[in-house]
């Protein structure tokens, strides 16, 4: 049986799960789907066409599913859809999509979102990653498993943050990020691998040292394009999943380039 304040509204038409507690003050809207085992503290809105996953807990005051801040959008049923094992703080904010970025935006599994952390329209956040306090992200941005975000970061429009990256805070993030890399400052800047998060996720010794060779490789002092030395990364390292997965990245479609260590990137 699902446990409802006296206080709280749920809107004829949502969806709840088994087991699943809403605390008082909370407003729970007429298209919203609560998996099983879902808690919202107290003060809480889930609007629109979102759907949360099982056990996940929202905090005070978290807004979510309500449109996104798009000048463009314009009512379109867009949907929201937040995975299992989730904590969303309090003041965080997290929109639904829009009709030019997918119509969706995706949450992964096991994700933490520290207070007044914010996901903007047509986001797609993988699992497991981490937004500390007031960390932003813009719209149409994608984010791999694992991505952790320092206090108060900020990520540009259709920028991609790589699996296991890590942003430092008070960083902004206009150019996409590579999967392992860490980048700090006003303008971010890659200062190298996020090595402490590889070794706390079981990677080996040898995983992480063939990865500090390809970062050398990449984005040292080797002569030719940045292209020729992928594919000389590439060849050399055939079977090592890490730097096959930021050979993929970069090689990948963007609008936005990467981001490089400081003098790659002209400052």
């Amino acid at each position: 049986m699902s446990t409802i304040h006296p206080t709280a509204i749920v809107e004829v038409g949502a969806e709840l799960g088994a087991d699943v507690r809403i605390g008082p003050y909370c407003h729970v809207g007429p298209h919203v789907a609560l998996g099983a085992g879902v808690e919202l503290m107290s003060h809480v809105v889930v609007a629109g066409h979102s759907r949360v996953g099982p056990r996940t807990r929202i905090f005070p005051f978290a807004s979510i599913g309500h449109q996104p801040q798009d000048l463009k959008y314009m009512g379109e049923e867009s949907r929201l859809e937040i995975g299992a094992d989730n904590l969303i703080r309090e003041y965080v904010t997290m929109h639904p999509g829009t009709r030019g970025g997918g119509m969706l935006t995706r949450v992964g599994d096991g994700c933490l979102f520290m207070a007044s952390a914010h996901v903007a329209h047509d986001c797609q956040i993988g699992n497991r990653v981490i937004l500390a306090n007031n960390a932003a992200l813009a719209g149409h941005i994608v984010v791999g498993d694992y991505a952790f975000f320092g206090g108060q970061a900020a990520v540009h429009q259709f920028v991609r943050i790589g699996q296991h990256a890590m942003i430092g805070g008070v960083t902004g993030v206009e150019r996409d990020v590579i999967p392992y890399g860490m980048v700090i400052g006003d303008r971010a800047r890659l200062t190298g691998l996020n090595i402490v998060g590889l070794q706390r996720r079981g990677f080996s010794r040898d995983e992480i040292q063939a990865l500090r060779t390809a970062y050398q490789m990449i984005f040292g002092e080797e002569p030719g394009t940045l292209a020729s030395r992928v594919d000389e990364v590439a060849d050399r390292f055939p079977d090592v999943r890490p730097v096959q997965d930021v050979i993929a990245f970069i090689r990948a479609d963007s609008s936005r380039g990467l981001v490089q260590p400081k003098a790659a990137n002209g400052g």
